[in-house]
């Protein structure tokens, strides 16, 4: 590490949210451990995202936080009691160094909470530049890379070691999972702007049963589960999924034939699992934040652009069963 000749033993990751944001940070994890085989990798993550750093087994400690929940009960005792629990976990042991990869006020202020050097990015490199503030040692890593690349390259940068051309999420789901003949559609997204019309969801979902495979439709909210029950009602032997954790959903995903999602971190997790995947895009820009991995992949779309049903089939011709 910059600044001191001690050999790593322990370091702290801090990427609390959202959920393709601490997907993309995975492969840190990865590098980290090939780097330094007998570092022990702690990490604080939202409560709600703590199943995904589990799934990675170069990970120790998971640390969960709940600054979405406590913003809304700030005034709650028992709010303040689990803060100050949180804060007595991130202060218990000292990490010879402390790596926030989010670059944020909340994030670089959890930083602040562990023992350590702290560790992030730099003014000019922050989504939120009042962070770089609370480091004792910021870098610069340009805005313009894809994220999984900026997480990469920030610890790098803070640790001191080159990285591998080789991008390895490196998670394993629970064996158990469902028949390879599905498709998994994931149509839920937490913006309206970055949604697919429902009819080119119906339409691809025909074309897939009429290959013989098996649409699943998942959804978080009752909202997003509505709208899978209303589609799966259109599609031939369609399944509107029941809702379900982050790790049953990996099982899924890593089990199906393909998978087809919108912007969502779901479609990120499919693509770390290495499932074929195709992301669509509608209102957000692939070449920052689009699914990247060593797997089939495919992005569809833009800012303002919605791919067509037959772009999507066009491009998992490769993949599909012959036609009835």
């Amino acid at each position: 590490m910059p600044g001191t000749s001690r050999p790593l033993r322990n370091i702290l990751l801090i990427k609390t949210s959202s959920l393709g944001d601490v997907i993309h940070n995975l492969p840190v994890v990865s590098d980290l451990r090939q780097q330094f085989p007998d570092i022990r990798i702690d990490w604080v993550v939202e409560e709600s995202f703590a199943a995904i750093p589990r799934l990675h087994p170069g990970v120790g400690e998971v640390i969960p936080v709940a600054l979405r929940r406590w913003r809304k009960r700030l005034w709650s005792p028992a709010t303040w009691k689990e803060i100050g629990a949180a804060r007595r976990q991130l202060g218990a042991s000292r990490y010879d160094a402390i790596l926030d990869t989010q670059g944020l006020l909340k994030s670089a202020l959890i930083a602040r909470q562990a023992q350590g050097p702290r560790l992030g990015h730099n003014r000019d490199s922050a989504r939120e530049p009042l962070a770089s503030r609370c480091y004792d040692a910021a870098f610069f890593v340009p805005k313009t890379l894809h994220a999984v690349e900026r997480n990469r390259r920030l610890a790098a940068a803070a640790l001191g070691y080159s990285l591998s051309p080789e991008l390895d999420y490196g998670i394993a789901p629970p064996r158990q999972g469902i028949s390879g003949t599905s498709a998994v559609l994931l149509s839920a997204t937490s913006r309206d702007d970055k949604l697919w019309p429902e009819m080119h969801w119906v339409n691809l979902g025909r074309a897939l049963a009429s290959r013989g495979l098996t649409a699943l439709l998942p959804g978080g909210n009752a909202r997003e589960r509505e709208r899978a029950r209303r589609l799966a009602t259109q599609i031939p032997g369609a399944q509107a999924v029941p809702a379900m954790g982050l790790a049953d959903l990996a099982a899924m995903l890593a089990h199906a034939r393909l998978v087809v999602g919108v912007d969502t971190g779901l479609s990120h997790l499919a693509v770390a699992l290495n499932t074929p995947t195709v992301a669509l895009y509608t209102a957000t820009d692939p070449g920052l934040t689009g699914v990247l991995g060593q797997g089939w992949h495919r992005n569809l779309g833009g800012r303002a652009q919605v791919p067509s049903v037959q772009e999507v089939l066009n491009q998992l011709a490769p993949l599909l069963p012959p036609g009835n």
